[in-house]
């Protein structure tokens, strides 16, 4: 894969405009009596008792994270896609699956990442219940059987069923809500993982490696910027791919 790095451009990958971030209403943050300091100088003014925050910021952000992600692909790494809050849930697991990547939009499991090698165990019990079914085993069990390891296998694909493709620790996390995602984040940093994250006005964005300032509770924004993340990650795995059939022929 040697090169894949060099052949990548800054920003080549970048579709969102200036404008669909003020459409998304990316720059809204929280309440101004509800900030953190420590988000200051990502803060343009603020409107109506309103944080605003600067889009400038966020939009190199993005270009930064697209520019990072896309590499970081391109030579096989895997980016973790977090967002357990309600709003997120369904916009992670949608560009993650999009991306072929891993993601996290349930709940958090504490040691998902330091503790790694006992939920790989979890991963493997849920594939081999998964693979009961799939194969129609699962008929020799009786009916109070079944509807046991139906609830098992519905129970354990809210907490991991993200991963199950997920073989080893991820290269990199794509966070929504840097709060609520605390311990993912902590985890992370722990193993030094870099963390790549949406960042509203009330957060901490320490630990972080790229903030990306912006709304993180409205569904457009979150959805603009998840969006963002996944085209690096196909852009990424176009770029692996090239050079694979390359190196093939």
């Amino acid at each position: 894969m040697q090169g894949i790095w060099d052949e990548i451009t800054k920003g080549e990958i970048m579709s969102t405009s200036m404008k669909d971030l003020l459409e998304a209403g990316v720059h809204f943050g929280h309440q101004t009596q509800r900030w953190n300091p420590k988000m200051d100088k990502y803060i343009y003014s603020a409107k109506s008792g309103i944080h605003i925050l600067d889009l400038r910021i966020t939009y190199e952000a993005i270009e930064k994270s697209q520019d990072y992600i896309q590499k970081l692909v391109a030579n096989s790494g895997k980016v973790l896609f977090v967002g357990t809050k309600p709003q997120a849930q369904k916009v992670i697991e949608d560009q993650a699956i999009r991306a072929d990547m891993p993601y996290v939009n349930f709940r958090w499991l504490g040691g998902m990442l330091t503790n790694f090698k006992t939920i790989i165990k979890r991963v493997v019990y849920l594939k081999e219940l998964m693979a009961l079914e799939s194969s129609g085993e699962i008929n020799a069990y009786t009916k109070s059987e079944r509807l046991k390891i139906r609830r098992e296998i519905e129970k354990l694909n809210k907490s991991i069923g993200g991963i199950v493709n997920l073989n080893k620790l991820p290269d990199a996390l794509f966070v929504v809500d840097l709060a609520n995602e605390s311990t993912a984040i902590t985890e992370a940093k722990k193993l030094g993982i870099p963390v790549i994250g949406l960042a509203d006005s009330n957060v901490d964005p320490e630990g972080v490696e790229i903030v990306i300032p912006g709304n993180d509770d409205a569904i457009r924004s979150i959805e603009l910027i998840t969006l963002a993340i996944a085209d690096a990650c196909l852009k990424g795995s176009g770029k692996r791919k090239e050079v694979e059939n390359k190196e093939n022929s």
